[in-house]
């Protein structure tokens, strides 16, 4: 169906883009410091998560549609802002980025939730809700092979001594600077934003039960929208599954997510050629392929006990392996922890849009979304922290030998988080279905 197809179109090309492999670099090559890179990451975080929860009601209150025509806007100028973005004037240079990451954070925001509850009310209101799963599974395996796509031409495309052989190999002696092909990457995924734009414009507002939703102009306001993500907020706390899953959500994701971030100083520890950075992305979107088609397996043959149970085997066993930090053999360690990622988006996913309300689900998930990123920021900043203090005990040394050493001696941090995290959150389950009962 229209919105299902849609829906898939949308999240592969409004999350798989072409800057990618070469994210951090890029904005060093525009003329920012580390530093103004920081802020810039800081800016997009606080954007997030102050824009996630009201999005996600808005959307509810004034349509999914609506929300995510904005965020394809919101996409769209983000990276117009990028393509104009002046060098030379770094001052008006940071001015240009700031603009694109709040963009880019509200983007994410109005996205988050919106997009989900759209599909799924289509598929409800044709009485096809128990296929969420398999649409969730072919929706990540193509985000996956499109990914793998945007990795490799984007590093590829960005490389100028790569496109100057590209060019006198169909005979154009023309010699690539970093300059110019500095802004190739964003270029193409202008043009993705373009396409995610074409693909929400077509998305029809269909509510549960087949009929269209009341306009929004005559019955959405501020005040419902606030007075929704009170009720969404105090329905998942009396809602004992759906909060543990948010919350058993939260501690994978923003421990994983920051593994991921570290990801290229890993490789580097592990003696992994930097050259082959883009290629490890693109192994992980390999799994991304096959994992999805599991997990749909795993949770309707399995309990979701089962569920996180297996995830926690894949993120534990993975990290774990990971602090050994064996010279490229830890690259297999490496891509089962990430491939814990795609388990804990899949089953957070699908356990929730089955619990969830249409007329709440978009705030729903915005919730989910917000705790996602509350749980990324504290760990980034514990992470920081941690790494200032070990520095400080470790002597003098090189810069990068000093990185190095502070890096793997702090890696174990990451397993033990999460298994102490787990034991937590099992001992807090345990008490929620003793005393309140934890129905599926």
């Amino acid at each position: 169906m229209k919105n299902v197809r849609r829906f898939i179109a949308f999240r592969v090309f409004f999350n798989c883009r072409f800057y990618y492999p070469v994210f951090t670099v890029m904005f060093l090559d525009f003329g920012l410091s580390v530093a103004q890179f920081s802020i810039l990451n800081a800016v997009w975080a606080a954007t997030i998560v102050l824009a996630e929860v009201p999005s996600g009601a808005l959307a509810d209150i004034v349509g999914r549609r609506r929300l995510l025509v904005f965020a394809a806007g919101s996409m769209l100028l983000e990276m117009a802002i990028l393509c104009l973005a002046p060098r030379g004037n770094v001052s008006l240079l940071f001015i240009f980025f700031v603009f694109n990451r709040v963009l880019s954070g509200l983007a994410e925001a109005a996205a988050s939730g919106a997009d989900e509850a759209i599909a799924y009310d289509a598929l409800q209101a044709r009485g096809l809700a128990g296929q969420w799963g398999r649409v969730l599974d072919r929706q990540m395996r193509l985000r996956s092979v499109f990914f793998i796509l945007t990795m490799n031409v984007g590093a590829a495309v960005y490389d100028p001594s790569l496109m100057t052989r590209m060019a006198a190999a169909v005979g154009w002696p023309h010699v690539f600077t970093q300059a110019q092909t500095l802004r190739l990457p964003v270029y193409l995924t202008f043009i993705l934003a373009l396409l995610t734009l074409a693909a929400v414009l077509g998305l029809e507002e269909t509510a549960p039960g087949g009929e269209n939703h009341p306009d929004p102009a005559t019955g959405g306001s501020v005040w419902s929208a606030f007075r929704l993500t009170l009720a969404s907020g105090r329905w998942i706390l009396k809602t004992p599954f759906v909060l543990m899953v948010i919350l058993f959500g939260m501690l994978f994701d923003g421990i994983l997510r920051m593994v991921v971030t570290l990801a290229s100083q890993y490789y580097r520890m592990v003696q992994l050629p930097e050259s082959s950075f883009g290629l490890m992305g693109s192994a992980m979107a390999v799994a991304g392929i096959f994992i999805p088609r599991i997990c749909l397996w795993i949770a309707e043959n399995r309990s979701p006990l089962f569920c996180l149970w297996s995830t926690t085997a894949a993120a534990l066993v993975g990290l774990v392996g990971m602090t050994f930090f064996w010279p490229l053999v830890g690259l297999l360690p490496a891509l089962v922890a990430f491939s814990a990622m795609y388990m804990v988006g899949f089953y957070v996913s699908y356990f929730i849009n089955q619990k969830a309300a249409s007329a709440q689900r978009a705030t729903v998930l915005s919730f989910k979304g917000l705790a996602y990123n509350i749980s990324y920021g504290i760990i980034g900043m514990v992470y920081a922290g941690l790494l200032e203090a070990k520095k400080s005990g470790v002597g003098t040394a090189s810069r990068q030998a000093l990185e190095n050493a502070v890096f793997k001696d702090s890696f174990y941090w990451f397993p033990t988080a999460l298994a102490v995290g787990l034991a937590v959150l099992a001992s807090a389950s345990f008490f929620i279905y003793r005393h309140r009962g934890m129905r599926r």
